[in-house]
């Protein structure tokens, strides 16, 4: 109803249906991108899920390496192994921002000592839970109303009503929910 009369040809700048290429003056230079750029995106798709900065991510890419097996796989399981992605996978907060905040208030422990470093790194055996106090148990039972019953990971056993979690095995490159290809990462970061 907004629209001019001009909507009402081919050559509508609202719809532009006759035009298949993006905006822009020089839309027809955009090709595929180069072999470092796609290597870089992955990168950097990693890095913004898990919420890690650069020398974070080459300080993990190290330890991967000197790991054996699949570097990528090594890789892609350390940082699903830092503190504040499992709080996140285990529902105690809506995101990974909110998981590290809740960590570095000091809401959660391991193995029964607090804890306020969210890339702690968890190992199999450990034991993850909300502080006693009333206050961290009052924060994560709100987010866990909001978001409903959460979907527990092969890695991880969680008891509801004593708001603690074990991790029982190390995760594998199947629990990374994300769509990467981890080999192009490795790549990029052993030049």
């Amino acid at each position: 109803m907004l629209k001019g009369t001009r909507c009402e040809t081919a050559k509508c700048c609202m719809e532009r249906q006759w035009r298949s290429n993006p905006p822009g003056v020089h839309s027809w230079r955009r090709g595929r991108g180069s072999e470092y750029g796609l290597r870089l995106r992955e990168k950097q798709k990693v890095k913004r899920y898990y919420g890690v900065y650069e020398k974070q991510f080459r300080k993990y890419f190290q330890m991967a390496e000197r790991q054996r097996g699949n570097t990528g796989s090594a890789l892609l399981g350390l940082l699903e192994r830092r503190l504040d992605n499992v709080v996140h996978k285990l529902g105690f907060a809506a995101s990974r921002a909110a998981a590290r905040q809740v960590i570095s208030h000091g809401h959660m422990s391991v193995n029964g000592r607090r804890v306020n470093v969210p890339s702690f790194l968890v190992s199999v055996g450990d034991k993850v839970s909300v502080r006693e106090d009333e206050k961290s148990q009052k924060i994560v039972r709100a987010t866990l109303e909001m978001l409903g019953e959460p979907t527990l990971q092969n890695w991880l056993q969680l008891d509801m009503t004593k708001l603690t979690a074990e991790i029982i095995a190390m995760p594998t490159r199947d629990d990374v929910m994300m769509p990467v290809e981890a080999q192009m990462i490795v790549e990029l970061c052993s030049q």
